[in-house]
C-alpha cells in the first residue's frame, strides 16, 4: 500500500500512514492589485512568527498527509522548504505540521 492513502470527496485521507497533522494558523499576506496573494508571515498559536523568505511555487494541490485541498505555496522559511495551503472553501491557512 502507497504511504499517500486515498482521499475521499470530503478531503479526509484513508490509508495514509503519516507523521504529520492538519494545523490551521494565521498567516500575514499581501494582495496585489491583479490579485496575487503572496504569504509573508506565518502565525503559530501559541504566538511564534516565522517570516516566509521566498515563494517558489503555487499551485491548487492535495494535501496527501493530512487531506484537504487548496492553493499551495511551496515557501521558505529559515532555509528551509515547506508548504503552506489556503484552504478556498473554509478560507483559512494551514500547513502540514507534526502532533505536539
Amino acid at each position: 500500500m502507497s504511504n499517500r492513502g486515498h482521499i475521499s470527496s470530503e478531503g479526509k485521507v484513508y490509508g495514509a500512514r503519516s507523521d504529520r497533522e492538519k494545523k490551521y494558523v494565521d498567516v500575514v499576506s499581501l494582495t496585489s492589485a491583479d490579485g496575487l496573494v503572496t504569504p509573508q508571515t506565518v502565525i503559530w498559536d501559541d504566538g511564534r512568527r516565522f517570516a516566509i523568505d521566498k515563494v517558489t511555487d503555487r499551485r491548487q494541490a492535495h494535501s496527501l498527509k493530512v487531506g484537504g485541498t487548496g492553493m499551495r505555496y511551496t515557501v521558505l522559511v529559515g532555509g528551509r522548504q515547506t508548504h503552506l495551503w489556503y484552504d478556498d472553501y473554509r478560507g483559512s491557512w494551514f500547513v502540514e505540521a507534526r502532533p505536539t
